[in-house]
C-alpha cells in the first residue's frame, strides 16, 4: 500500500498554499503569493532590460535628438523615493504590530504615488508645449514608452493598495495584512530601483 501511495503521489502540487521541495518533500516556508511575485518581477525585470538595450542601440542612429532635461523628473523620483519610505515604513508597522503605523505609512504612500503619477504627467504637458511628441524623434517616442510602462505598474500595485488599505479601514489587525503590506513595500522598492535606472538613462543620454 506504501509503495503504491508513493507511485500516485504527484510532488508537483503545492502543499497548503506552499512551495514543495520536489527533491525532499518537504514544502518551503514561501506563500505562493511571495513566489507569485517574485516571478512577475523577474518577467517585468526582463522586459526593462530590453528596453534599455533597444534604447542604448537605438541612440548611435543618425536620427536621434536629445530631449530638455525636464526639472520635474527629479522632483518625481524625489516622490517615489518618499513613497517607497512610507511603505517600508508600514512594513515595519506591520512586523511590530502597530496598525497606527500601518495606515499612516499606507496613506502617505498612496498619496505620493498618486502624485509621482501627476508629476509624469506634467513632464509629458511640459514635452508637448516644447513641441516634442511621440512621433518627433526616436528619443521622445523612448521617453512616453519608459515613462508609460512605468506608469502603467505603478497604477497595477495601486490595486493592490487599495484594497491592503480598505482592510486596514475595515478594521483588519496588522498582523492580518502584514503580507499584503510586505508584498506591496517590496514592489514599490523594485519600481523605485527601475526608475531611477531608467531616469539615469534618460538624463544622460
Amino acid at each position: 500500500m506504501g509503495l503504491f501511495q508513493q507511485l500516485t503521489e504527484k510532488p508537483w502540487l503545492t502543499v497548503e498554499g506552499s512551495v514543495v521541495d520536489l527533491h525532499h518533500r518537504r514544502a518551503f516556508d514561501l506563500p505562493t503569493v511571495k513566489l507569485g511575485l517574485r516571478v512577475f518581477l523577474v518577467v517585468v525585470t526582463v522586459v526593462f532590460s530590453l528596453i534599455v538595450i533597444t534604447y542604448a542601440d537605438r541612440m548611435v542612429f543618425g536620427d536621434w535628438g536629445s530631449l530638455p532635461k525636464l526639472w520635474v523628473l527629479w522632483l518625481n523620483t524625489g516622490i517615489l523615493i518618499a513613497s517607497s519610505v512610507a511603505l517600508q515604513r508600514a512594513w515595519v508597522s506591520a512586523r511590530r504590530g502597530q496598525i497606527e503605523g500601518v495606515r499612516a505609512g499606507l496613506f502617505q504612500a498612496g498619496i505620493l504615488s498618486f502624485a509621482f503619477l501627476a508629476g509624469q504627467l506634467w513632464a509629458w504637458q511640459q514635452l508637448a508645449a516644447l513641441g516634442y511628441f511621440v512621433a518627433t524623434n526616436p528619443a521622445s517616442a523612448y521617453f512616453y514608452l519608459i515613462t508609460a510602462l512605468h506608469g502603467l505598474h505603478l497604477l497595477g500595485g495601486l490595486v493592490a493598495w487599495g484594497r491592503t488599505t480598505a482592510k486596514v479601514r475595515r478594521g483588519w489587525e496588522a498582523d492580518q495584512v502584514r503580507l499584503s503590506v510586505e508584498l506591496c513595500a517590496i514592489y514599490w522598492h523594485f519600481l523605485l530601483v527601475v526608475w531611477v535606472v531608467l531616469f539615469g538613462l534618460l538624463l544622460f543620454s
